[in-house]
């Protein structure tokens, strides 16, 4: 089977990847579909039945996750780059949404999402790496609050320029990495940057669900429960060391050796988990409990924010890593 898969074009290998991904999906989706028509007895059936639910739930996240890179593979390295900055977008609304704005905000908001925004985006998609990773750092977070103090309105300046400033540097800084990841040119790894965007959201994710199964099994005290009832250091260390197995367990689909994947993957899920911690903290600050609208909920997660969140705080340190280490 590995020398069959080794001998495969780079697109049929990526190809028969998602084909594995999407297999997989189907086999435990209609498993747990099926298990919906098991009748509840009594209170621990009930209980069980609300997990599931809760499971399906997740799973309806991961077909959605899963199917949108597919898309952006499938389509093509300019299309990809177009998703990717339509999720950025949405995810910038539901950011600025959720967060209070006054008029002398209007022309900075503009900037943001029709001209700041776009270019980031066409930077990746001409692979100007160096460009990129500098534009919105410097240049854009030096532009905000010029045009803002044009509009002549003092009133809590500073935290109205941080807050814009970070909803960009979350949502279009850090998403704009995923499809820089596809325009990698390593040695010998041609035409399979999908693997290593494959390998980036499945290890955090993989943590992520580790950090919540294991919170809600074992009900451990939060270690910070201001900000989060779900995150304590036990279940964080449990899914670092399962992420970073996982990643280990995937090597074969990346350019790294074995120790190196694991790294990579450490690295991947140390920020990707502090980075949703952090979106919890500003959603605390906020009053709310999650990105997005209420009825919109999936998983406890009620906007797209809530899902990509750990994504765009794994996504640039990833990125920077494996180039920085690879000189590419």
């Amino acid at each position: 089977m590995n020398q069959f898969l080794r001998s495969l074009t780079p697109t049929q290998q990526v190809a028969a990847l998602f084909l594995i991904v999407f297999g997989i999906l189907v086999v435990v989706s209609v498993t747990a579909f099926l298990l919906t028509f098991r009748e509840s007895a009594d209170k621990h059936d009930e209980a069980w039945h609300e997990e599931l639910k809760n499971f399906r739930k997740l799973l309806g996240t991961s077909w959605f996750m899963v199917v949108v890179f597919w898309m952006a593979w499938a389509a093509g390295d300019t299309v990809a780059t177009i998703l990717f900055a339509l999720i950025a977008f949405f995810a910038l609304r539901e950011f600025i949404t959720l967060s209070p704005t006054r008029r002398g905000d209007h022309r900075s908001l503009v900037l943001a999402f029709f001209v700041v925004l776009p270019i980031q985006f066409w930077l990746v998609g001409t692979e100007r790496f160096d460009l990129f990773t500098v534009f919105i750092p410097v240049y854009v977070f030096l532009a905000i609050p010029v045009v803002s103090a044009l509009a002549g309105d003092t009133q809590r300046f500073l935290e109205r320029n941080a807050k814009l400033q970070w909803g960009i540097m979350v949502c279009v800084y850090g998403m704009s990495h995923v499809p820089a990841l596809l325009l990698l040119d390593f040695k010998d790894y041609q035409g399979k940057g999908a693997f290593l965007v494959f390998f980036l959201v499945f290890v955090v994710q993989t943590c992520m669900l580790v950090q919540h199964i294991v919170t809600r099994r074992l009900k451990r005290p939060p270690s910070v429960p201001e900000i989060s009832r779900s995150f304590n250091w036990y279940s964080w260390l449990l899914g670092m060391i399962v992420g970073s197995m996982v990643g280990a367990l995937f090597s074969f689909i990346t350019p790294f050796r074995f120790g190196q994947a694991v790294l990579m993957a450490f690295v991947a899920c140390v920020a990707g988990s502090m980075g949703h911690l952090v979106m919890k903290a500003l959603k605390r600050d906020r009053g709310v409990t999650a990105w997005g609208k209420r009825e919109m909920s999936i998983t406890g997660a009620n906007g797209l924010l809530d899902r990509v969140d750990a994504l765009c705080f794994a996504a640039p340190i990833f990125f920077h890593s494996a180039r920085w280490y690879f000189g590419a």
